[in-house]
């Protein structure tokens, strides 16, 4: 059910397009934030063990390569290119989705309004629960990202963000194998991390004086 919380085993996430040319025309979000978001993803499935799916359009005759960023959390993933704008239309793309097994699929992409809405309004159809963190999106315009936005939510798709992806696997900060990973990316990648980082300064420099 869509309502369901996601689990590290019941979900999978497919990152589209993540690509320099891609980037370039992205002006709904400020875009280094964008990065910063889709690394959340990236690094929260890793640490998580979520199946992940790469895919780039003309990645060697436009749109450049998979963003290092991103390629360099998964060097034994070769990100799926595809010349359909839809990746649900792709066969690499569609079998890489069926082969995790998984029916809740969360997908981020760039440009909103056709890499993330197109797949996503047809695999809702086919009977998958799509989840979008909308942080890790962006498009042409704000207008053309809210609107995909509304289109998806209005299909279907339940809309996240990114942080929120991570804390919903994490749930607990009791689960000590992953603490230290989420705290890591909370560092890396959140304004939540500068925090935490000077209170490890402070209470560090506290015990010290108490020693």
């Amino acid at each position: 059910m869509a309502h369901e919380l996601l689990t590290p085993d019941s979900c999978a996430l497919a990152l589209i397009d993540h690509q320099p040319q891609m980037f370039f025309g992205t002006h709904s979000h400020e875009r280094t934030g964008v990065m910063h978001n889709v690394q959340i993803l990236a690094k929260a499935a890793k640490l998580f063990k979520v199946p992940t799916i790469l895919t780039t359009i003309a990645a060697d005759t436009f749109s450049g390569h998979l963003v290092s960023e991103v390629q360099s959390v998964f060097p034994e993933l070769k990100p799926i290119d595809r010349t359909s704008m839809n990746s649900w239309e792709d066969t690499a793309f569609r079998k890489a989705i069926e082969a995790t097994g998984k029916k809740k699929i969360v997908i981020a992409g760039l440009w909103t309004e056709v890499c993330v809405a197109f797949p996503s309004v047809q695999m809702l159809a086919e009977g998958y629960e799509i989840y979008v963190p909308t942080d890790a999106c962006g498009d042409i315009t704000e207008e053309a990202h809210e609107r995909a936005v509304q289109r998806i939510i209005q299909a279907g798709a339940v809309p996240m963000t990114s942080l929120q992806f991570m804390c919903e696997l994490q749930r607990d900060w009791a689960r000590s194998e992953t603490y230290n990973g989420c705290m890591d990316i909370f560092k890396a990648h959140s304004a939540y991390g500068i925090g935490v980082r000077y209170a490890q300064q402070i209470l560090g420099a506290h015990a010290s004086e108490a020693g």
